[in-house]
């Protein structure tokens, strides 16, 4: 029996970087996720940091229209301003399955605010880097979906220490055998940035949860022949 397919996420929405496509909106904004979601992704990974007001804003970057983010205002990065958590999740806490990166610590608080005034439906996950941002956001509201990602090797093993719902590595760390001690934790694996189609298969048939492209449009061509599990 082949295995469900896994989640399909577009990579910041949907990527340029490293793919030869063009009419490709700009990454971590509103068009990228409408890009995503019709083309065939179950849902999108972003990345939010905090202003210097607090404002939880999508940028993967430490700066910005070349600004500081974290020494910066909101208000002062004009037109077109980079959208915030708040508005993505009240544009798509009903259709899409959003994996929320956080690229910095300070604001989990904000975060979780910010999920509970408008909860996702069609399910997510609040991802980091950081261990002390997955802990902290544990220690402050343990129903909260966190997730660990890892891209590199020597670190890989922490995910075991942390008290997580899905593990996020990159995916060249991924193999049959760390899929199948994930799932024996009751743990999910998303791996990322899948970009070939024959990366996609191979990752799909070993029975990873999820894959995150910066082509959601391929991933989804790629995959369209698995059954759709959500």
């Amino acid at each position: 029996m082949a295995p469900a397919r896994p989640l399909l996420l577009g990579h910041r929405g949907a990527r340029t970087t490293g793919v030869r496509r063009r009419n490709i909106p700009p990454e971590n904004t509103i068009a990228a996720f409408d890009y995503a979601l019709a083309h065939g992704a179950d849902g999108f990974e972003f990345d939010v940091r905090s202003t210097r007001d607090n404002r939880l804003i999508l940028c993967h970057d430490p700066r910005l229209m070349s600004k500081e983010v974290a020494l910066t205002d909101f208000g002062a990065f004009g037109d077109p301003r980079p959208p915030c958590l708040e508005e993505v999740l009240a544009r798509f806490a009903k259709t899409a399955y959003l994996d929320i990166e956080l690229k910095v610590n300070g604001n989990e608080e904000g975060v979780i605010a910010a999920l509970r005034a408008n909860p996702p439906q069609r399910g997510y996950v609040v991802s980091s880097f950081l261990p002390e941002v997955l802990l902290r956001l544990h220690q402050l509201d343990a129903s909260l979906p966190p997730g660990f990602i890892c891209d590199k090797r020597e670190h890989a093993g922490r995910w075991r220490e942390l008290p997580i719902v899905a593990f996020f590595p990159h995916h060249s760390l991924v193999s049959r055998e760390l899929i199948d001690e994930v799932h024996a934790r009751k743990l999910k694996l998303l791996a990322w940035t899948v970009n070939r189609p024959s990366d996609m298969r191979r990752l799909a048939k070993w029975g990873v949860d999820g894959l995150i492209s910066d082509d959601p449009k391929l991933l989804a061509a790629t995959l369209a022949g698995h059954s759709p599990d959500r």
